[in-house]
């Protein structure tokens, strides 16, 4: 481990036995922080690139070339990259009504995806070509899993020459399905009366379900960052790099097929230092005596980036060239220096209780 990070693990002892303490900035200037620089605009953004996809399927199903393909691949690339800066804000919209799911099914041991994909191929389903109907279907058949194979995995070159258009009509459905979930996620954020998600983590009360206190908001922004470097070593590292029997296995990665496996981290990890750093979370430390979690904290996430930056080849060829393959592992670490860093040091710093992860259920 870094230098940093192993100084960060052993100040942790004294940092989280220290007496808690109200963070040094008030607890509700780093709520709207979060609320106005990090969730906001990122769910804003995202909606956009999905507005931008829906429109660029539509195009190939209308006009099929390899012109309008290559449009569509590329549109799908930068929606899923800015789906991943927000990905893990899972408290409000995107966690309700099984969003989430719909928009990304993963993780997918078992293969759901691409089984209900090519059987919907194969059968025709009509009700695959409807968004009104696809969002009573499966959730493995909704999403941008299903959408990746449908513009890269076998069979996706027919779509430049109007040879498969039950195949680009359903592409076409789930593009306007994720983009109607997009917006409604962004709408949604940007209410404010007392029954929006904003108003709930602005004036929580003690009798409610979500937030109780201001205190229990921000462990749940805290926890936001967590279930970032969790997803990421658990959902897209470890089942690639770490697999219990040694055996590495690049199609495990999510998205090997369209090349976005590696982006896909890198874009993770920024998004959760622009919330980092949206949120304020610095300044509190900072203004609190505890400026090397924060310094820590960027520090490793400066890693990640140049770690990420490391790998550029497709997953498949990464990881059997040793450099690529070391960098891969690196980034596995930085997420358990920034577990330290943030589960421990930085809610023993603003008084918060630790492992507050929402992913093992605490």
């Amino acid at each position: 481990m870094r230098l940093l990070a192993a100084v960060a693990a052993v100040l942790s002892l004294a940092a989280t036995a220290a007496p808690a303490a109200e963070p040094a900035i008030p607890s509700e200037t780093i709520i709207r922080s979060a609320i106005d620089n990090a969730i906001r605009p990122g769910f804003a953004a995202f909606a956009v690139t999905t507005a931008k996809l829906r429109s660029d399927v539509a195009a190939l199903c209308a006009t099929p070339s390899a012109d309008t393909l290559e449009a569509a691949r590329a549109q799908f690339a930068v929606t899923v990259l800015a789906f991943a800066r927000v990905e893990f804000i899972r408290l409000g919209p995107l966690g309700e009504s099984g969003r989430l799911e719909r928009l990304l099914f993963w993780p997918d041991p078992r293969g759901f995806v691409l089984k209900q994909v090519q059987a919907a191929l194969a059968a025709k389903d009509a009700t695959a070509t409807d968004p009104a109907t696809l969002k009573g279907k499966s959730v493995a058949l909704q999403g941008f899993g299903a959408l990746e194979f449908l513009l890269f995995g076998s069979g996706a070159e027919s779509l430049a020459t109007a040879g498969d258009p039950y195949r680009c009509a359903y592409a076409s459905a789930i593009a306007g399905l994720d983009d109607s979930i997009a917006a409604e996620i962004s709408r949604e954020w940007n209410e404010e009366g007392p029954d929006s998600a904003v108003g709930h983590m602005l004036d929580p009360q003690p009798d409610a379900d979500d937030y109780r206190t201001p205190t229990e908001v921000l462990e749940k922004l805290a926890g936001v960052l967590i279930d970032g470097t969790e997803t990421i070593r658990d959902q897209r590292l470890t089942p690639v790099i770490g697999t219990a029997d040694g055996i590495i296995k690049p199609k495990s990665a999510l998205f090997w097929r369209s090349g976005l496996a590696v982006p896909l981290i890198a874009a993770d990890f920024a998004g959760l230092r622009e919330f980092f750093v949206g949120a304020r979370f610095p300044e509190a430390l900072n203004a609190g005596q505890h400026g090397w979690v924060s310094s820590g904290t960027l520090f490793e996430f400066d890693n990640a980036a140049r770690d990420a930056a490391t790998v550029t080849d497709p997953i498949a060829l990464a990881v059997t060239d040793e450099r690529q393959l070391r960098a891969l592992k690196a980034l596995s670490i930085v997420t358990g220096s920034l577990d330290t860093l943030i589960g421990d040091n930085l809610a023993a710093a603003l008084g918060l209780s630790s492992g507050f992860s929402a992913l093992d259920g605490d």
